[in-house]
This record gives structure tokens, C-alpha cells and sequence, in this order.
């Protein structure tokens, strides 16, 4: 059953998440255009100093692609299902409706780890071929929270598209924003670094929120 879920998540996906892939190696390997010319144009010295001087980390561009991509993955998922009243029969099935739920948000999570893991290779497959270790590990663990973001906002987004009313689909969508901003509170690089333990625990405490919006869809709340 669990597979059968998997396989239905994947048609309805399949194109956005190629779309997405695409998008988000590409804007990975943009910005290692970016260190590449500054390298070749002012040299290696030159961007050790900016980088270390300004904090200056070159990947700027890529803060919030995560994030929208996570976004855009839910809403796609989600949202045509509901509209059509299709997702009443995803909970039918001969399987808990939590489970069911389950499987979809981990399909998802499994698909935007698919998608983001990708570009995160690139950016340090090239980094640490011309940086030395302090100052890739600089770019990347500032990336990290980032990448982390689009897995809240997925999260998230589900949460409030499953709430079957208007009035709490804007009071989870206000709270849903404020729990987002979390993750770019502070734009100096690597100031996550003694928090991505429990930002990673966040982020996966966001999953069973979901539960409390199937609730109120099977209840039929209507307030």
C-alpha cells in the first residue's frame, strides 16, 4: 500500500521535481561560476581577504531558492488534490489515514533531499577543489540552514494546505511564516553553526502538524 502511495505522489510530482532539480543544481553551479571568475579575475589571495575580512561568501543569490522550491513542492502535491476532493480518497484506503499522510510527507522529504543534495555535492565538489578547508566549509555550512528552510517550508505549506478552513489557513500561514523566519534571522555566515543540531530537530517537529489538520479535514470542520 505504502507503495502504491509512493508511485501516485510521483506522477503528480515527477515534472515539477525534475523542474526543481534543474533549478537548483543550476543556480548551485551559477554561483560556482561566480568564484570561478573572481578567482580568475582577482586571484586566490584577493578572495581569501574578502572572504574573511567581509564575510563575503559569493553563494548570496541561493538563499532563498530552497525555500520556495520547498514550497512549491507542497503546494503541488497538496493542493490539486484538494481542490478536486481527490485526497478524501487517499484517506479511505485500507491504511490508517495518519500513515497515509505519513508516507506523502516523507515521499516529499525524500524528494527535496533528492533535489537539493545535488547542488549541495556540486558546491563542494568545486569548492574544496580551489579553497582551502576553513573557507569552503565557510559557504557550505552558511548553505546549510538554507537547504534545511526549504524542508520547513515543505512541511509547513502541507500543514496549512490540509487545514480545511479559511480562518485557520491564515492563522497556521501567519504562524507558518514566523517559524520560517527562524532560519534567516541573522545574515552572517556560519551563525548557525552550534544550532543545526536543534534547527534539525525543528525541522522535523513541523511534520506532525500535518496530523492536526487531517484531524480537523476528517472531522469536517467547517468554523
Amino acid at each position: 500500500m505504502f507503495r502504491a502511495i509512493f508511485y501516485k505522489e510521483r506522477v503528480k510530482t515527477i515534472w515539477y521535481a525534475l523542474l526543481a532539480l534543474i533549478v537548483s543544481v543550476g543556480f548551485a553551479g551559477y554561483m560556482m561560476l561566480r568564484v570561478s571568475r573572481a578567482l580568475s579575475l582577482q586571484g586566490p589571495e584577493h578572495i581569501w581577504i574578502v572572504m574573511l575580512q567581509r564575510d563575503v561568501i559569493f553563494v548570496d543569490m541561493l538563499k532563498f531558492v530552497p525555500m520556495i522550491i520547498g514550497l512549491g513542492f507542497a503546494i503541488v502535491q497538496f493542493v490539486p488534490e484538494l481542490q478536486r476532493k481527490s485526497f478524501k480518497l487517499t484517506l479511505h484506503l485500507p491504511i490508517r489515514a495518519s500513515h497515509a499522510v505519513g508516507a506523502m510527507l516523507l515521499y516529499g522529504v525524500v524528494a527535496l533531499l533528492v533535489i537539493f543534495l545535488p547542488a549541495l555535492a556540486l558546491m563542494w565538489g568545486y569548492l574544496q577543489s580551489v579553497l582551502p578547508t576553513e573557507l569552503w566549509q565557510h559557504i557550505i555550512f552558511t548553505t546549510i540552514p538554507w537547504y534545511m528552510a526549504g524542508l520547513a517550508a515543505y512541511l509547513l505549506t502541507a500543514w496549512v494546505a490540509m487545514e480545511p478552513t479559511w480562518r485557520m489557513r491564515i492563522v497556521d500561514g501567519v504562524i507558518a511564516l514566523l517559524l520560517i523566519r527562524i532560519y534567516f534571522l541573522s545574515a552572517t555566515p556560519e551563525s548557525y553553526n552550534g544550532f543545526l543540531p536543534e534547527l534539525a530537530i525543528l525541522t522535523a517537529l513541523f511534520a506532525p502538524l500535518s496530523l492536526i489538520s487531517l484531524t480537523r479535514f476528517r472531522d469536517g470542520r467547517q468554523d
